[in-house]
């Protein structure tokens, strides 16, 4: 059976929209190459791959969500989207080639505090010049909540997992200006969620 995630028919219209706009200046190639890290049931790779045809979208997660993923990239048979490569950000090779676009929705909260570095770090070297990472998800902003719920699902992911929680955007920034990436843009986007972007 297909995984299934209700958040991404929830949300993709609103990133889609964002990442019309993002793809649309004039730095991005026309026929831009993205890597979504983290694809996880693979609903976001097959929705935005059929809105940009024109668009190379490379799926990769850690093995063992690929047989989920691979399920729904059937189903699709998009020429545009290819099959997931093996992706722990911390302790897999990252791709020898270089992309317009990183694309990320809801990780940084679920990784530890090392993949994120790892994510920066590596991520960057994976761009293109002017290339975008795009993160997509709740953050904190000053280490404060951005609303109650999102301290009460910080305090659920903490529970599970100490090492994971929402991540306060100025560390963040640290970590991206150590890649070298300048940040440009962050979208307030339904349910208290955001995407920051940043550029190489």
């Amino acid at each position: 059976m297909k995984p299934y995630s209700g958040a991404c028919d929830q949300n993709r219209d609103p990133i889609l929209a964002v990442l019309k706009e993002l793809l649309a200046v004039e730095t991005i190639d026309p026929q831009p190459k993205i890597l979504e890290v983290g694809t996880g049931t693979a609903q976001h790779a097959v929705y935005f791959a059929k809105a940009f045809p024109q668009a190379t979208w490379q799926c990769s997660d850690q093995q063992q969500y690929h047989a989920g993923i691979q399920l729904w990239l059937d189903e699709a048979q998009l020429p545009n989207l290819i099959p997931p490569i093996s992706l722990n950000v911390s302790k897999d090779p990252w791709p020898t080639e270089k992309f317009d676009v990183l694309y990320s929705a809801n990780v940084m909260h679920i990784m530890h505090w090392q993949n994120v570095i790892d994510l920066f770090k590596q991520g960057a070297n994976c761009l293109k010049p002017s290339g975008l990472m795009v993160c997509y998800g709740p953050f904190n902003f000053a280490g404060q909540y951005t609303s109650p719920s999102n301290a009460q699902f910080d305090q659920s992911l903490r529970m599970r997992d100490p090492e994971s929680g929402i991540r306060n955007f100025e560390d963040l920034q640290k970590l991206a200006d150590e890649a070298e990436l300048n940040f440009v843009s962050n979208y307030e986007m339904p349910a208290n969620n955001r995407i920051l972007v940043w550029q190489k």
